[in-house]
Formats: structure tokens, C-alpha cells, sequence
């Protein structure tokens, strides 16, 4: 494992980028049988949860058995004692709501953050056939002139307009967070703000493949981004081109978002 960073627990390598992908893309063919069968709505939508989860947590437990894992569909309140070494960090099914309505932009999330860093990564997009991770990151895309700003389809916060006006950027309504990203890391966006908090499975797999990548991604306050910590909330973040990180930076704080943390 010569990718490895750091002594003991702490390494990773090739073989952990590998495995992340298989396990992404093994959980989205479940998905995607699961999606083309009888259920509909909500029963859809929870019988894909746990399915997927049972699978992820199988395998990890069967590859990496020394590993800690967290995941959504555990008990949000239970707590890690330490963000030290290894932690498998997990969204068997990120999107729900657009996965119980047949929709595309719904993904699986497979991480590893290493001592607090999102160092390994999968994003499994079923719905396109595509797996994007940090063994194989896509290329950095181009930046057009004018930037897109994705943003939630149901429920877009109210700092996007002032964030979209000061970019000059158009907005792109998409569903997931993992989709939202992964619109970044393939070029079908350049900008993705969020400041209405999530947990840590909603982003450290985007986010590792977007690092991978060369995109920018951070808090809204510019702070690196950490993982695995004893609390799996997190307030907020930032992925966007590395060309406007500036920009979104400088925006964001105009905007008041910091104030009001």
C-alpha cells in the first residue's frame, strides 16, 4: 500500500481505492434491480436503505475487519471516540427520496477517511452507469464563462441568488448531494455551496473524488474539511473549480453565511 501517508492504521493504497469502487458499483446493481421490481414510494425507497446497507456492511466487515464503519443507516447518535486510522464512512442509498421516485440523480457513497482526511473514495451514479473514484479520478474539467451553481431541486436555500448573482453563475436544480457534486467533478457544474448542514456519509465519498480530481472543496469559511470526527454532523461545505474558488470564497462571506454560524 505505498500510497499510504501515514504509519499503522493510518495507511491506505491502491488496494482500498479498488475496493470502494467495486463495493459502490455492487450496491448500485442491487439498486438498480431493486428500482426495476413491484415496490413503489416509500417501501421502495427503505427496502433500497437496507439492502444496500447490509450489503456494504458485509463486505467491509468480511475485506477490512479491523476497520471501524460508519454509516446512515446506523444510529445517527452513536459517536466515534476519535477520528484516528481508519474509518469506512458510508451512503448506501444517498438520495432516497429521487431513488423511491425512479429518478437518476441518486448515488452510493464509499469512503475511507484516513486520521480525519477523506484520502479514499467512490461515487456510484447507477442511474448513469457510472462509477466515479479516487483510483481513476475523471480529468479536472474546463471552466466555461459562464459558471453553473447546482443547487437543490426541492428545497434551494435562500443565499442562492445573492451567490449566483455575484458569480454571474446559472443555477442547476439536481437532487442528491452526491449528484451535486459528481455534476462538478464531470463538468456539468462548477459550483456547489451548501450551508444547511449534513452528516459526514452525505459528502466524504464526493469529496475525496473531487479533491482527486484537483477540485475545491472546503467549509464555507475555507477550512479544510474533516471526517470521522465524534459528532458525523457537518454545517457545511464548498466544492467548486479551483479557478473560482476565490470567488465563491469571497461570495459566500459577503453573503452573511458566516456571520450567521
Amino acid at each position: 500500500m505505498a500510497e499510504g501517508e501515514t504509519a499503522g492504521q493510518g495507511r491506505y493504497g491502491a488496494d482500498d481505492h479498488a475496493a470502494a469502487a467495486e463495493l459502490a458499483h455492487r450496491a448500485g446493481q442491487v439498486l438498480r434491480e431493486l428500482q426495476g421490481g413491484d415496490l413503489e414510494g416509500k417501501a421502495l425507497g427503505a427496502e433500497g436503505d437496507r439492502r444496500s446497507h447490509e450489503l456494504l456492511l458485509g463486505l467491509l466487515a468480511e475485506r477490512f475487519p479491523e476497520d471501524r464503519v460508519r454509516s446512515e443507516e446506523d444510529d445517527q447518535a452513536e459517536e466515534l471516540a476519535d477520528a484516528a486510522g481508519r474509518v469506512w464512512i458510508i451512503d448506501p442509498l444517498d438520495g432516497t427520496r429521487e431513488y423511491s421516485e425512479r429518478r437518476t440523480d441518486w448515488a452510493v457513497h464509499v469512503a475511507l477517511a484516513v486520521d480525519g482526511a477523506p484520502r479514499v473514495g467512490a461515487v456510484a451514479l447507477p442511474g448513469l452507469d457510472l462509477v466515479l473514484d479516487t483510483g481513476s479520478p475523471p480529468t479536472l474539467p474546463v471552466r466555461p464563462a459562464v459558471p453553473r451553481l447546482v443547487v437543490s431541486r426541492t428545497r434551494p436555500p435562500e443565499f442562492v441568488p445573492f451567490v449566483a448573482e455575484r458569480l454571474g453563475a446559472e443555477t442547476v436544480p439536481m437532487g442528491s448531494a452526491g449528484a451535486k457534486i459528481s455534476a462538478v467533478v464531470r463538468g456539468e457544474a462548477e459550483v456547489y455551496v451548501h450551508a444547511g448542514g449534513q452528516y459526514e456519509w452525505d459528502s466524504c465519498a464526493p469529496v475525496a473524488v473531487a479533491l482527486a480530481t484537483g477540485l475545491h472543496a472546503s467549509r464555507i469559511d475555507g477550512s479544510p474539511l474533516r471526517y470521522a470526527r465524534p459528532d458525523p454532523w457537518l454545517p457545511d461545505l464548498i466544492v467548486c473549480h479551483p479557478d473560482l474558488a476565490g470567488d465563491v470564497l469571497a461570495a459566500v462571506r459577503d453573503s452573511g453565511l458566516l456571520g450567521d454560524g
